[in-house]
């Protein structure tokens, strides 16, 4: 059987590139791990390495062990980790735009609460297309994004990013609208003032993309949905709000719109690391 030691001598001498600057990294004699890595080499009976002048070479063999090795380290890590982890109090950060703050959130982080009484929970505002860099630096262990149709998300580089779920944005108008009981195509609307959300940026944006040629005009710009709603009360113009924000609502002075042509829809996804911790992953299902 393969030790893991001597594993991880080849690893890092293929990631060092030579002998002598792996020795360094691992605090041994060069003799030493060239020692260590002639064994191992006895023990699986082929060449590992070619040695040059300049350092060291992966034959096939050695190159086909390094990739097993790596992810033999890898999971001893992780292991290492969630002993420690096991040992210590939990804690999760997550990170979330205010309208998942307002709905999805609250009952899954309430339940998380319930199973794991002790551990540190803590909860940030991050607006996106922000907060990626928070999850890649340990910030944050969990962030909530979304993202709008006709606007591209950021890269999630060595992260995981998932759907969680795609919330219908509904055409909301004054009750007293003159297209109130109408079926409207977004032609239709041409004319109209409307009220734009998410810093007048991603929602501008996906409005755009909706309208199939003509320019919207964009009269106010709200990063709150409750005063998108609030403005649309108040007759200064129409709007596109996520069906969550309306359920359960009852607003005399407003009312939903009926869309022909298009089901717009912003989508919410849950971005992580590629290796979920266990209080990660039970938030992760509470929130599915």
């Amino acid at each position: 059987m393969l030790e893991v030691a001597r594993l991880r001598v080849l690893v890092e001498i293929a990631h060092a590139g030579s002998i002598a600057a792996a020795a360094q990294r691992m605090s041994f004699t060069p003799s030493a791990l060239s020692q260590q890595l002639s064994k191992l080499e006895r023990e699986v009976g082929v060449t590992l390495v070619d040695r040059l002048p300049t350092g060291v070479r992966l034959t096939s063999a050695g190159a086909l062990l390094v990739r097993h090795g790596e992810r033999v380290i890898g999971e001893l890590r992780d292991a290492e980790a969630a002993l420690a982890a096991a040992s210590a109090p939990q804690r999760l950060a997550i990170g979330t735009f205010a309208t998942a703050g307002k709905t999805i959130v609250p009952r899954a982080l309430a339940a998380l609460r319930r199973r794991h009484p002790t551990a540190n929970l803590s909860l940030l505002d991050v607006e996106p297309p922000a907060g990626y860099g928070l999850v890649t630096a340990r910030d944050l262990d969990v962030l909530i994004t979304h993202q709008y149709p006709g606007v591209a998300m950021p890269e999630a580089t060595g992260l995981h990013r998932q759907l969680l779920l795609s919330d219908p944005l509904k055409l909301v108008l004054p009750r007293d609208h003159p297209r109130a009981a109408c079926r409207n195509r977004m032609a239709d609307l041409s004319g109209e003032q409307w009220i734009c959300g998410a810093r007048g940026v991603a929602n501008r944006a996906c409005l755009e993309s909706l309208t199939n040629g003509f320019q919207p005009h964009v009269a106010y710009e709200t990063a709150d949905y409750e005063v998108t709603l609030a403005l649309v009360a108040a007759g200064l113009g129409i709007a596109l709000v996520p069906a969550s924000l309306l359920d359960g609502r009852v607003d005399r002075k407003i009312c939903v719109g009926r869309l022909t042509g298009i089901k717009p829809a912003w989508q919410i996804h849950v971005v992580h690391r590629k290796r979920p911790t266990p209080l990660v992953a039970d938030f992760l299902s509470l929130l599915a």
